[in-house]
């Protein structure tokens, strides 16, 4: 008599083991639930839903076969870790927003969370670090890197691999290929796994061939003949795989949706006593109609919306700082054969589809590889070319050497549009966008820009190809303000917006923010004096001078903390003997947790309407 399946309350989980004690069919009803749960909760809150879709079988595998009591699991990126969550107890259905749980990774919010990140490919490093540890400290456990979405691509991958396979520590590499980043995966590493996936259907055949040979005595030898004569033959013939080469035992390709198989599999890596990599072949956004058949990576990281139709619910029909400067750039590239544009895999974020569809031989999207793509637009910048680089703030963190060393030291000319300026939002401590400016402000040969409107934005991205060495222009995730009479905006300006003669008072803003505080001055008339301070760098002597004059200046910017463009111009007016008060406002040095990107200022009091009733007080 068939077992009867017990009903599953993902909701009342407690511990990952219990996983261990159910029949199949019930594993079936689990990952049904999980997967409803992962598309509910996402449409109601945002995140990342293809990711974590293509990863519900991996984790229930993985969490049959290891006990991540004792053994430990390091997601890269940690985006991939929603069904590990719920497995592991966590409610979801405040996802990614205040006092609810991170979209990644988080050692404060669970004993079985090891290890945090938000950027790609730390996990085999770091799980490297962690198996040394545990083999000098003499003890026994599992520990498991699971790596996909096109992070294996990344540099820092490549240095891990490399170094394990030196001192063969045990470690379990899994391997997530869905032949996807956050859109198509590309490059030679994406082409070299699509190869090795193509070989399970010969894989398939060996199976059954070797099923039919061996039901006899006669075709168990035949078999053993033609397999050794394979054996020979392929070795000659057949590559080894980058794994091979590196002394990494390589287990697959599997199917990543098959937890039978992959139980298996993932038995005999946990009776290896060093290295290895289990390669699982998934379908990223699998149980979701409108993930599924995704290629451009629109369901990688969403908005809320509506779960029939795949409409996100909230539209504004205001363009977003990232689509501006995809249309500008767009029309330099049509007027100019010497402009190309390079990205890190943040093409569809900042809305630069457009270009890779019509000018494909001057768009290059370089995968997860930050590094890569600044020293690579250096040596478009020494051809002759005038390279714009676009990557989101919190990513380009990670090519700080190389502005540094190969861009500023040379003095190359190229245009760095940083996009997601400002606190991380809804993605919380491991994206945040506020400390570019800081660190970009002092390298020689570097112009850091900021606008508040359409106008300006076109202004100052014409104004980048000018040859002023590296010209920063940073925005955040938001609308743009469309002001028709805003002025021109020149090299190095700032606009001075509401002047009074006997005003005592001044502020100097910066960004969206700073014009949101301009407004509730002018509409309440406060015989206050207002700066655009555009240009960040360099700071024109002439405005500083006549900076002199007021009684108090505040300095608002609220997409970068203090030691960026507030703390440079609060040293040249004390360095100029400005004898009044200098009050700052702008992001703390603290890592802001998950919730809005305004209920992250307000812990803070940098909001605009924090500094107007400041001002109110005056």
């Amino acid at each position: 008599m068939k077992k009867e399946i017990r009903n599953i309350d993902i909701s009342k989980i407690t511990n990952p083991n219990f996983v261990k004690e159910l029949t199949y069919d019930e594993i079936l009803l689990l990952k049904d639930k999980i997967t409803q749960y992962i598309i509910e909760t996402v449409a109601k809150n945002g995140g990342h839903l293809s990711s974590n879709l293509g990863v519900i079988d991996a984790s229930i595998a993985l969490c049959r076969v290891f006990d991540f009591d004792k053994d430990k699991i390091l997601f890269d990126v940690g985006h991939q870790s929603y069904t590990y969550k719920i497995l592991t107890g966590r409610d979801l259905s405040n996802l990614r927003h205040k006092n609810g749980v991170s979209g990644f990774q988080k050692r404060s919010e669970s004993k079985y969370d090891v290890f945090e990140a938000g950027h790609s490919s730390t996990s085999i490093s770091a799980a490297y670090g962690m198996a040394i540890g545990r083999d000098l400290k003499k003890e026994d456990y599992n520990i498991i890197a699971f790596i996909g979405d096109a992070s294996i691509a990344n540099g820092l991958a490549f240095e891990g691999l490399n170094n394990l396979s030196f001192n063969q520590h045990k470690l379990i590499i899994v391997l997530n290929d869905n032949e996807m980043s956050i859109s198509k995966s590309i490059g030679g590493l994406g082409n070299l796994f699509r190869k090795i996936s193509n070989s399970t259907s010969y894989m398939s055949a060996k199976t059954r061939y070797k099923t039919f040979m061996q039901k006899t005595k006669v075709g168990k030898k035949i078999y053993t003949f033609t397999s050794a004569i394979k054996n020979k033959i392929a070795k000659m013939l057949i590559p080894s795989t980058i794994f091979d080469n590196l002394s990494l035992k390589y287990f697959g390709p599997c199917d990543g949706h098959n937890i039978k198989k992959m139980e298996k599999i993932f038995k005999k890596a946990k009776k290896m006593n060093k290295p290895c990599v289990v390669h699982l072949k998934t379908k990223k956004g699998k149980g979701y109609k409108y993930s599924e058949i995704d290629n451009s990576g629109s369901w990688h990281g969403v908005e809320p919306f509506n779960i029939l139709t795949g409409k996100p619910l909230f539209v504004s029909n205001k363009e977003t700082y990232s689509k501006v400067y995809a249309d500008g750039v767009y029309q330099l590239m049509k007027d100019n054969e010497k402009i190309i544009l390079i990205t890190p895999a943040t093409m569809k974020g900042s809305c630069l589809e457009k270009i890779y569809e019509d000018f494909p031989n001057r768009s290059f999207d370089v995968g997860i590889c930050e590094e890569h793509a600044i020293t690579m637009a250096l040596g478009l910048a020494l051809e002759g070319f005038h390279p714009i680089v676009s990557m989101y703030s919190t990513f380009l963190q990670r090519a700080y050497d190389q502005l540094n060393h190969d861009i500023a030291r040379m003095n190359v000319n190229i245009t760095l549009l940083v996009d997601r300026a400002g606190t991380g939002g809804f993605d919380g401590e491991t994206h945040q966008g506020s400390f570019d400016e800081s660190f970009i402000y002092d390298l020689p040969n570097s112009v850091i820009t900021m606008a508040n409107n359409k106008k300006t934005c076109l202004d100052l991205l014409k104004e980048s190809i000018n040859n002023h060495g590296l010209f920063v222009i940073r925005y955040p995730k938001d609308e743009a303000n469309d002001i028709l009479k805003y002025p021109k905006t020149n090299y190095q300006d700032w606009h001075l917006l509401n002047l009074n003669s006997d005003s005592r008072i001044c502020v100097i803003g910066v960004g969206n923010f700073g014009y949101e505080l301009f407004e509730l001055i002018k509409d309440n008339n406060l015989n206050i004096d207002y700066y655009d301070a555009c240009y960040l760098k360099p700071i024109r002597k002439d405005y500083v001078n006549q900076l002199l004059k007021y009684d108090e200046i505040v300095i608002y910017d609220g997409y970068a903390n203090k030691s960026g463009f507030a703390l440079h111009l609060e040293n040249l007016l004390i360095e100029n003997n400005y004898k009044g008060t200098i009050k700052i406002f702008a992001i703390d040095d603290f890592y802001y947790p998950h919730m809005a990107f305004k209920e992250q200022l307000e812990i803070s009091n940098i909001l605009p309407i924090n500094v107007f009733n400041y001002l109110v007080k005056k």
